[in-house]
């Protein structure tokens, strides 16, 4: 498992459930952390299923930006 922090500039309290839902249709998805007030989505995700690109065009898919800040192991 992978885990990536993205930034999402644009992000409202009220598009929260909007992103995770997103996010959360990823194949290979294993959890979300949307934090309202850094703007940032941490996601964890089995990197044989998803990668990141995929997580940053779901969030554009849903009309925001998303930015790659860093990721884990």
């Amino acid at each position: 498992m992978i885990t990536h922090k993205l930034s999402i500039p644009d992000l409202q309290k009220e598009d929260e459930q909007k992103i995770s839902d997103a996010l959360h249709d990823v194949w290979g998805v294993r959890n979300v952390k949307i934090n309202v007030q850094t703007k940032e989505a941490i996601i964890s995700y089995d990197e044989n299923a998803g990668a990141l690109h995929d997580f940053q065009q779901a969030i554009m898919d849903v009309g925001y930006e998303a930015n790659e800040l860093e990721s884990e192991m």
